[in-house]
């Protein structure tokens, strides 16, 4: 890349990457139980909604011989 030719205005913009802070944050409060049962609950209706929609779109995406070929019983007796 280029170089910049003017010095940059704000030095401390410069050296954004080498700042650390003095401040630290507040510890993060724990999840009481009422959270963690809503969140295990969302998690399991989630999991089950994907294993209901597998187990039932599988028949659906199984290949068998009898595609488009079959003549129904009514169009052959028609023919």
């Amino acid at each position: 890349m280029f170089r910049r030719r003017e010095p940059v205005p704000f030095a401390f913009v410069a050296e954004a990457d080498r700042f650390r802070s003095n401040v630290t944050p507040p510890p993060r409060q724990r999840a009481s139980r009422t959270q963690l049962l809503g969140h295990s609950l969302i998690t399991l209706t989630v999991v089950g909604g994907l294993a209901g929609a597998l187990l039932f779109g599988l028949p659906s995406l199984q290949q068998d011989g009898s595609g488009p070929s079959r003549v129904h019983q009514s169009e052959a007796a028609h023919r």
